[in-house]
């Protein structure tokens, strides 16, 4: 069995990390709310880097 695609997430409000599954986030263009502060941004601006970001777009 493959290993569990993930991605690194970080927020650009509290600085809280954390790894979820993509298809457990909503796509990169929605909105996303931090689970530690609630702070409100569109999903993308969550992923911590570019690769990050490329795997949310394709697998999300």
């Amino acid at each position: 069995m493959p290993p569990e695609t993930y991605v690194r997430l970080l927020c650009p409000e509290c600085g809280k990390q954390w790894e979820s599954a993509p298809r457990d986030l909503p796509e990169h263009k929605d909105m996303y709310h931090c689970p530690n502060c609630h702070a409100t941004r569109r999903t993308a601006e969550f992923a911590r880097t570019e690769h990050d970001l490329d795997t949310l777009k394709q697998l999300s």
